[in-house]
């Protein structure tokens, strides 16, 4: 079955939290969503990268996505996440406090980021969704993943 991109097309989000504050992504760009485990630093690289970790023979780049977003950086239990995505060619964890819902939507419940929001803000998010009483930001993955470069290892 083929989908239009009209406004009534549905698309379906990962909602996660992050110190008290909810966003999410675009499903198809989540592969896998594992358990915290501690990831061994790498040398000279930005604040927001916590290191690497072993995901099936692979090395995998886990990023603190509340360090990189501005917010104060995670202190992981094992009640945090990890979520393995994909951006391109790019697979990248993303530590969360935790995986909260699967929302579907469509392009006319995701309002504009507020004009009064910063630049950087901009960048980062997509826009926002008021449901439930809920405010919940959509990330822009593309804008918020450091550049390849970056995490090589």
């Amino acid at each position: 079955m083929s989908q239009t991109s009209d406004s009534s097309t549905s698309r379906e989000l990962i909602a996660f939290r992050i110190d008290g504050r909810e966003f999410c992504v675009d499903i198809m760009q989540v592969r896998d969503i594992r358990g915290w485990t501690p990831a061994t630093p790498l040398p000279h690289s930005p604040h927001y990268v916590r290191g690497v970790i072993n995901l099936r023979g692979a090395v995998l780049p886990v990023v603190d996505l509340a360090a990189r977003l501005g917010f104060k950086p995670s202190e992981p239990t094992v009640r945090h996440v990890i979520m393995v995505t994909q951006v391109e060619h790019q697979i990248v964890g993303l530590l969360v406090d935790a995986v909260s819902d699967i929302l579907t939507v469509t392009e006319a419940d995701i309002q504009p980021t507020p004009d009064l929001a910063s630049e950087l803000a901009k960048t980062f998010l997509r826009g926002v969704l008021a449901m439930d009483g809920r405010m919940i930001s959509m990330i822009a993955l593309d804008h918020v993943l450091p550049a390849k470069e970056a995490l090589a290892a």
